[in-house]
């Protein structure tokens, strides 16, 4: 069994779409948009297969993102090696994107670093 994809409402479906293309390398299929809802949304593949579907539909509820909180908190991309967790860590920084945590190796032995990425969401990078 594998987990087929992840997905996320969000408020700029297309900034949140160059995002994980600019930053994590994902390949992003054609925009589906249901005339009747409003609904629209992205599948965007990741090189080892992996997807994310981002959407986007009229009359969301956006409540503040805590980074303590139940339910789905982060999502984490694996680089490849230290090199590539600090060079990415260090991009997103530059951005303007907040470092919350890292690059640092935690107590369970993971190398990685966490931001607050695109629309408040947490974003870990490992190796």
């Amino acid at each position: 069994m594998k987990i087929e994809h992840v997905a996320m409402y969000v408020n700029d479906l297309q900034r949140v779409k160059i995002f994980f293309e600019q930053y994590f390398g994902a390949k992003s299929n054609t925009e589906y948009h249901n005339q009747n809802t409003g609904f629209k949304s992205y599948f965007l593949t990741f090189d080892d297969g992996t997807r994310l579907e981002i959407m986007k539909k009229p009359q969301m509820e956006d409540r503040e993102k805590k980074l303590a909180r139940t339910g789905y908190i982060h999502i984490a991309f694996s680089v490849g090696n230290k090199e590539k967790v600090n060079a990415l860590t260090a991009k997103l920084k530059l951005d303007g994107y907040d470092v919350i945590s890292g690059p640092r190796t935690t107590g369970d032995g993971y190398y990685e670093s966490c931001i607050v990425g695109i629309e408040g969401n947490q974003i870990e990078i490992t190796i």
